[in-house]
């Protein structure tokens, strides 16, 4: 424990080993963020430790972006159309796509070479037929390319290779690593994310020393940074030892606001003129959002929230309950710019006897706090029942 301690100057360190004496110094209310960095997006949720058991509370809902380590791939690709043209690029992933694949390739392993404190250049392999086809679609070499566009940082081997300098390939990585520390900046600046103890770095992308050092110099003075061996690896395990214990969270922030359509009595004043419907001499409301749980509420394991409809017509043989999201609070019509329909509740209510009260009572469920949202409709008076989980995929 004593090594571990004084290895802590750096504040930046390894721990698979040490998980132990970590777990040792968290305390009842501790808080840390997760920072899960891949090839698409970035990741990031606060929790709050929960003792003896070790349970966990979501402080701030789940949050992240496209800030992944393919927009470093998309500024290579940028630096390519600055050298040899937009339009050469773009005619030769239609006609070699075979060549582009093994040239990304190629530049994938330099791009996991790059650190802050290299010196000697990264040398990308160009294919033969990327040189060849680029002779004849413009009619002068590859290295008459480079020499004409005047990007000092990349120069051209007799190898057939680019070669970039450490601050070349450095450059490619800033737009995206940027994107990460402000986002993260924005999470440590909400209320909820106050004395966060420690950032766990992990993730494919946080096997990047690039990476690793824009965390630590940003964030080193609030938190300890740390970076677990097997980063890739660290939130498979994660899912893993979730999936032996769910009941670990207990408490999680909502990331959206979730809520059904309905059809509401029209308040004239209230409600605007063109939603106004008018159906059997009733004027309705239309595309009402009947607001279920706001984004970033908070939500116990298996808490349910319960609604009550009626049929718009006692004579009505299905009724059909549409599930929206929104990123936004307060959201009054499922029209509004930003909501997104995620579910349907179909309930069959055919096959009922006469002895069914003409007003029919339709209960409607939804269930929080778990990683699937789940969504039921009860027929009260025939107790028939239908369930559905949101769809995030299909809609």
């Amino acid at each position: 424990k004593e090594h571990v301690r004084r290895n802590r100057q750096s504040r930046t360190f390894l721990v698979e080993n040490v998980i132990g004496e970590i777990w040792s110094e968290l305390e009842e209310g501790d808080r840390y963020i997760v920072v899960d960095s891949g090839g698409g997006t970035v990741d990031m949720t606060v929790h709050q430790i929960r003792l003896p058991e070790g349970h966990l509370k979501e402080l701030y809902k789940a949050t992240g972006g496209p800030y992944g380590s393919l927009g470093v791939d998309y500024e290579f690709e940028k630096l390519l159309c600055k050298i040899f043209g937009e339009d050469f690029i773009e005619q030769f992933k239609i006609k070699r796509p075979a060549a582009w694949v093994d040239l990304m390739i190629a530049f994938e392993s330099r791009k996991r070479a790059a650190a802050p404190d290299r010196t000697n250049p990264l040398n990308i392999t160009l294919p033969f037929s990327f040189i060849d086809y680029y002779k004849k679609f413009r009619g002068h070499s590859v290295e008459h390319a480079l020499r004409k566009s005047n990007v000092d940082f990349v120069k051209w081997s007799s190898q057939g290779m680019l070669r970039m300098s450490p601050d070349a390939m450095n450059a490619l990585f800033k737009p995206t690593i940027d994107q990460i520390v402000q986002h993260l900046s924005d999470v440590f600046d909400k209320p909820e994310v106050t004395n966060v103890k420690f950032l766990f770095l992990v993730g494919g992308f946080a096997e990047s020393p690039l990476l690793q050092q824009a965390v630590q110099s940003a964030f080193g003075s609030r938190c300890r940074v740390i970076i677990p061996q097997d980063v890739g690896l660290t939130i498979l395990k994660g899912a893993v030892l979730f999936g032996l214990d769910p009941a670990v969270i207990k408490v999680r922030r909502s990331p959206l606001t979730y809520g059904v359509g309905v059809l509401n009595r029209f308040v004239e004043g209230k409600h605007p003129p063109e939603k106004l419907l008018i159906k059997d001499g009733t004027r309705w409301c239309t595309d009402v959002f009947d607001k279920f749980i706001s984004a970033d509420q908070s939500v116990a394991l298996g808490e349910t929230v319960t609604r009550s409809y009626t049929p718009a017509k006692p004579s009505q043989l299905v009724i059909v309950i549409n599930i929206y999201s929104s990123e936004q609070d307060n959201v009054s019509f499922i029209t509004e710019s930003g909501v997104k329909k995620c579910g349907t509740l179909r309930l069959d209510l055919t096959g009922t006897d006469a002895s069914v009260p003409n007003r029919r009572e339709i209960k409607t469920l939804m269930q929080f706090g778990d990683t699937e949202i789940k969504a039921m409709a009860i027929d009260v008076a025939t107790s028939k029942s239908v369930k559905v989980g949101i769809d995030f995929l299909n809609y």
